[in-house]
């Protein structure tokens, strides 16, 4: 891994596969991954961050980072007096293009290099205030797993995550573990608001990031994440990521970074 940080920022050049330490910082913080895919795993549960995403961890989160596929991770710092004007809590957005632009500006080398900085702490401080302002412009995205807390959905994560691709039913799935598919479902809605097909959906399409972010191919990637043919993979996708996987990993092939 090769990192640069400094007090505003950081960028971090990270192989498939790498992962940070366990941390926590004093100010809250940004995370955009311009190639590859970043996990940003917390007590709360799991950010999934490909690269029109965006995550947000509060400042004092116990936290970690994970990579998959060669991933450049950019980090932006955010003052507490901003910080109020995000969720207190870890949320993902959608990266749109001005978002981007403002993170890949906020973390280029003008901001570690030798010469002088590209922007002055006033500048600085406006450009993240436009940025925090994009953000909640923007609606939460469907692409946080929490971490459940019952231990019957603990379990019942755990074994989904080992084999996303297991097509056992919530019933065959409650009897494993020992729990009824009622039980289940009443955790499910009480502590996610979501039925056990909408959960395991989202659950999918994470590994199915992570997959083809290791360079997986679309009709791969759907049978291993459990889908019986490739066009209902693409429809989920679609539905939750807001492109088609193909488009998804054309455009993370041919992303742009700053210099």
């Amino acid at each position: 891994m090769t990192s640069v940080v400094w007090p505003s920022g950081g960028r971090h050049l990270w192989p498939s596969g790498g992962s940070s330490s366990v941390q926590s910082h004093a100010r809250g913080h940004l995370v955009y991954a311009a190639t590859g895919v970043l996990t940003v795993h917390t007590d709360h549960g799991i950010s999934i961050v490909p690269a029109d995403r965006i995550a947000w961890t509060p400042a004092g989160i116990t936290h970690r980072h994970s990579a998959h596929g060669n991933t450049d991770m950019r980090i932006v710092f955010v003052s507490a007096s901003l910080a109020r004007r995000i969720p207190d809590r870890p949320a993902v957005f959608s990266a749109t293009d001005l978002a981007r632009e403002l993170l890949l500006a906020l973390t280029g080398p003008h901001n570690y290099g030798d010469g002088e900085p590209g922007y002055n702490p006033s500048a600085r401080t406006r450009l993240l205030r436009v940025l925090v302002d994009e953000l909640r412009e923007t609606q939460e995205q469907p692409l946080y797993l929490p971490e459940p807390r019952d231990d019957r959905l603990r379990a019942l994560a755990r074994k989904l995550s080992d084999n996303p691709a297991d097509n056992s039913s919530m019933a065959e799935l409650g009897r494993a573990i020992g729990a009824s598919a009622r039980t289940l479902s009443r955790l499910l809605h009480n502590e996610f608001g979501m039925t056990f097909y909408e959960w395991r959906t989202q659950l999918r399409i994470y590994h199915a990031l992570v997959l083809l972010a290791d360079g997986y191919d679309i009709t791969r990637t759907a049978y291993a994440c459990g889908w019986a043919n490739p066009s209902g993979f693409i429809t989920a996708f679609t539905n939750i990521i807001g492109s088609t996987p193909g488009r998804y990993r054309a455009n993370r092939q041919s992303a742009v970074t700053s210099p």
